[in-house]
């Protein structure tokens, strides 16, 4: 069992923890008079398809059954505006594993604020937090200044509060895991991000 697994409880695999978190998301956001939107997993790999013809409802696609792609694309949601909740993965690019130091700078500006949520969604559900620099082939891991911001970020959401999407959700897993509210600072520091 991973370690992501283990701090959520002994006696559930992965797939069940995924499970949960899906369940929790969609008792929040999936009534269709509402944001009619669905964590799904399963897939081989994350993306967000905006309802239409074939399918009538927002789907948030996440790695296989991975908890930790769950939350990861969940904040990336949480973060969307409603004109990019419109478009194909919130009409962003993507360059692939192997970007250039200056994509991955450009990477790790905008994945800020999804991967601090991710830390406050982990948190709730009793999930270890891995930052996530996505580049493995170029061997550029996050970059110090990443992870500050990471951190300095997750304290600015503790003080000021979450973005009422991204608030409801953690206050619904931690409910659902049994765990304390994610939202005081001392929670996190620094030095637990690796």
């Amino acid at each position: 069992m991973s370690s992501a697994a283990e701090l959520a409880t002994e006696t559930e695999t992965e797939s069940e923890i995924a499970a949960r978190i899906c369940s929790v998301f969609d008792r929040c956001f999936s009534a269709r008079e509402g944001l009619n939107t669905r964590l799904c997993g399963g897939h081989p790999e994350p993306f967000y398809r905006p309802a239409g013809q074939a399918c009538a409802y927002h789907r948030v696609e996440f790695t296989l059954d991975y908890p930790a792609s769950a939350l990861h694309e969940a904040a990336h949601w949480c973060v969307a505006g409603a004109a990019r909740r419109q478009q194909p993965d919130y009409g962003y690019w993507y360059a692939p594993d192997g970007r250039t130091a200056e994509q991955q700078r450009l990477f790790e500006r905008v994945e800020v604020k999804p991967q601090a949520l991710e830390w406050i969604f982990s948190r709730a559900c009793g999930l270890r937090f891995r930052v996530s620099a996505d580049n493995l082939a170029q061997g550029l891991g996050p970059s110090d200044a990443f992870r500050t911001a990471i951190f300095e970020q997750v304290r600015d959401y503790c003080r000021r509060g979450l973005p009422d999407r991204a608030g409801q959700f953690a206050t619904a897993l931690a409910s659902e895991f049994g765990r304390p509210q994610p939202f005081c600072g001392r929670l996190y520091q620094l030095a637990d991000l690796s």
